[in-house]
């Protein structure tokens, strides 16, 4: 597939729940960005939950990063205050370029549900060896908002006047089809 193409082109997208508590039976905020995903007709690369570890974080974030079929990486969970919230740390590091209005932009549409609470958000994204990285805060209700907000739009190719799906690298898949 060209990344100049204008219409709809699904993405290889991998969800990561940061988490010292949840488990695939009680994580709302992954599952409902997959349904998100899979619903706008992108695929899942893969969907994991890892422990609250800067380290453990960054080993998973890395191996996207490098991997030749993901494209995007949204994380949930991780990026508020406490001792153990270290999504942020872990995340910004590896990234090449920081995409410093998506956290701006989510605080604003956030502000619209739980009001000045939102300065506590530390959502962030970046680009990083083509691949684009998400961070969103926990909670359900912050997962609706950072994909229906933002994410649906700019992981659309055919939104203008720009979106995220023309800085992303070809996965394997893509090659495949265009050398068909």
């Amino acid at each position: 597939m060209s990344h100049a193409a204008k219409s709809f082109e699904p993405l290889s997208i991998a969800v990561l729940t940061v988490s010292d508590t949840r488990d695939a039976s009680n994580d709302t905020s992954g599952a409902l960005l997959v349904e998100r995903a899979l619903a706008a007709g992108h695929k899942l690369s893969e969907q994991r939950i890892e422990k609250d570890d800067i380290f453990q974080i960054r080993y998973q974030v890395s191996k996207w990063i490098a991997s030749r079929d993901t494209q995007v990486v949204i994380i949930t969970g991780g990026t508020g205050f406490t001792g153990r919230d270290s999504t942020p740390e872990a995340v910004s590091v590896l990234l090449e370029k920081q995409v410093d209005g998506f956290g701006e932009l989510f605080r604003q549409l956030s502000y619209q549900d739980i009001g000045t609470s939102t300065v506590q958000s530390r959502a962030l994204a970046g680009l990083a060896n083509g691949t684009l990285v998400v961070c969103l805060p926990g909670s359900t209700g912050a997962c609706r908002t950072g994909w229906d907000g933002i994410l649906a739009s700019q992981l659309d190719a055919s939104h203008k006047p720009c979106n995220f799906v023309m800085h992303l690298k070809q996965t394997d898949s893509d090659l495949c089809e265009t050398r068909a």
